[in-house]
């Protein structure tokens, strides 16, 4: 019924692309009956790299490679690929070029990866955006980010810790969700900034926080964090998310710099403004 009514019911096979699919996404359309699958692919590679190709595979992969294309990993987990639909190059851009292909025809696509034990691919972040802490651990920030959004009170989350001791991390509320919330738990309440100064959503938010932590390890587990004073607008001119909701990291940490830095003095209380 569900499917039908989604005008699903005649899909056999539906696949998933652009950033990885949290597993229980796809866990839960595959229990519907959709047989959804995750594919990775560059342009530089004119479609795609890798799919899972077995019917309801197991949530949390990228496949293994489309025939004709090679994939491999470098020491430090960066993904390569060559193959005969591999670019020839960015268009005026010799500089770049260099940068991304190189003399034997390997594009480094800057993501980071691992194999697992049956040859798929599992994508683990941007090389760029891997936090390496104080003790030198590597942290992915993306799988992270991706517990904590997977609370219906948080719309965007962004883990800091480059560095430092410990990660902590800007969260904004799903304000809509979070305004619900609180008209059914009787919190008065004016607006978004009469909200998220309400100690009763601090708690809120702290006990989604910790159950996120409860799935990591505890080197990756967010110490502290902060909500940010404002919902995040694409469309205003120099916010740190894309169009896309895509968080652009480096500018998140430029506009919110005053917040992530009182997370590392002392004493700190875990959600406060």
């Amino acid at each position: 019924p569900i499917l039908d009514k989604l005008g699903l019911m005649r899909v056999k096979v539906a696949l998933t692309g652009a950033a990885p699919i949290p597993e229980r996404v796809q866990a839960l359309w595959q229990m519907w009956g959709v047989d959804l699958r995750n594919g990775y692919g560059q342009t530089e590679c004119g479609g795609l790299l890798a799919a899972q190709q077995k019917r309801f595979p197991r949530p949390g992969t990228a496949g293994k490679p489309v025939p004709g294309c090679e994939l491999r990993l470098t020491e430090d987990g960066e993904v390569l690929f060559r193959g005969p639909s591999v670019f020839s190059g960015y268009w005026q851009d010799p500089a770049k070029t260099a940068e991304d292909l190189d003399e034997e025809g390997w594009v480094h696509t800057g993501d980071v990866g691992e194999w697992t034990s049956d040859g798929e691919l599992r994508l683990v972040d941007r090389k760029k955006d891997i936090i390496i802490t104080a003790g030198g651990k590597n942290i992915s920030p993306t799988e992270i980010e991706t517990l904590l959004k997977a609370s219906p009170y948080i719309s965007e989350a962004v883990v800091f810790g480059e560095g430092r001791k410990y990660l902590t991390a800007l969260i904004e509320i799903d304000y809509d969700n979070c305004a619900e919330w609180a008209r059914q738990q009787g919190i008065p309440f004016t607006g978004f900034s009469s909200l998220i100064g309400r100690p009763e959503l601090h708690e809120l938010i702290e006990r989604e926080v910790e159950r996120a932590n409860a799935h990591l390890a505890r080197v990756e587990q967010i110490k502290y964090f902060r909500i940010i004073p404002k919902e995040l607008d694409p469309e205003e001119e120099g916010e740190p998310v894309t169009p896309t909701r895509k968080v652009k990291r480096r500018l998140m940490y430029e506009k919110f710099r005053e917040l992530v830095e009182s997370m590392y003095r002392e004493p700190v209380h875990p959600g406060g403004s």
